[in-house]
C-alpha cells in the first residue's frame, strides 16, 4: 500500500511560515535540494492545497529555463512538471501541469488512492496536513527543521484532540544545519 508522507519545513520554534506568511528563511541549498529531488523522484503524486499549489505552479513549470537556476533546481523543475499532482481546493477553477482538483478530503477516497499501485505520495502544506491528520490518513512525517527561531507565525501543528504515536525512522543533518526528523505512524 502506498503511504502518504507529509514533507514540511519548520523553524526550530515550530513555525512553517513567518508572521507575514513569508518562507524566505527556508535554507534550501544545493545539497538539501538534491536530497529533496532524490526523495521526490520516486513518489507517485504531489498532494497539496491551493496556496501551496499556486506557489509551486508560479515558479517550477519554467524554472529550468531560468539561467540563474542551480542544477538541482533545473532537475526539480522537470520532476515537478512530470509528477501527477492532486490539489485540494474549493475555489480553484482549473489547474494545469498534470493536476487533478479535488474539492474535499474524503477519507474513503484517500484510502482508495493509497491502495492503488505506485510509489508513495508526498503531501505539502500545514492546513491540508491538518485535515489529513484529523482523518488519520498520514503514514509518515518528514520534518525539516531549519536552524532559526521565528518567534511567531503559522505553527506546524495546531490543536487537535487525539494523540498520534510515531516511531523515529531516520535523522539526518545537512551541511547548512537543517535537520531531517522522519517519523512513521505507529499503528500498533
Amino acid at each position: 500500500m502506498r503511504k502518504i508522507i507529509v514533507s514540511i519545513t519548520t523553524s526550530l520554534d515550530g513555525y512553517v511560515e513567518g508572521p507575514g506568511r513569508e518562507i524566505d528563511w527556508h535554507m534550501v541549498d544545493e545539497e538539501l535540494h538534491r536530497h529533496f529531488n532524490d526523495r521526490l523522484r520516486g513518489m507517485s503524486a504531489f498532494i497539496s492545497g491551493r496556496v501551496t499549489w499556486e506557489l509551486m505552479a508560479g515558479y517550477w513549470p519554467t524554472a529550468d529555463a531560468d539561467p540563474d537556476s542551480t542544477p538541482a533546481e533545473r532537475d526539480f523543475a522537470g520532476v515537478w512538471r512530470e509528477m501527477p499532482k492532486i490539489v485540494f481546493s474549493r475555489t480553484l477553477p482549473s489547474a494545469g501541469w498534470n493536476t487533478e482538483i479535488r474539492r474535499e478530503v474524503v477519507a474513503e477516497e484517500i484510502r482508495e488512492l493509497k491502495e492503488r499501485p505506485g510509489g508513495d505520495m508526498v503531501l505539502g502544506g500545514p492546513d491540508l496536513a491538518a485535515s489529513f491528520r484529523a482523518l488519520d490518513l498520514i503514514d509518515e512525517y518528514s520534518v525539516y527543521v531549519d536552524p532559526i527561531l521565528l518567534g511567531r507565525g503559522k505553527p506546524l501543528f495546531t490543536d487537535f484532540d487525539h494523540r498520534t504515536a510515531l516511531t523515529l525512522a531516520e535523522t539526518r543533518t545537512f551541511g547548512n544545519g537543517v535537520v531531517l526528523l522522519r517519523y512513521e505512524r505507529d499503528r500498533s
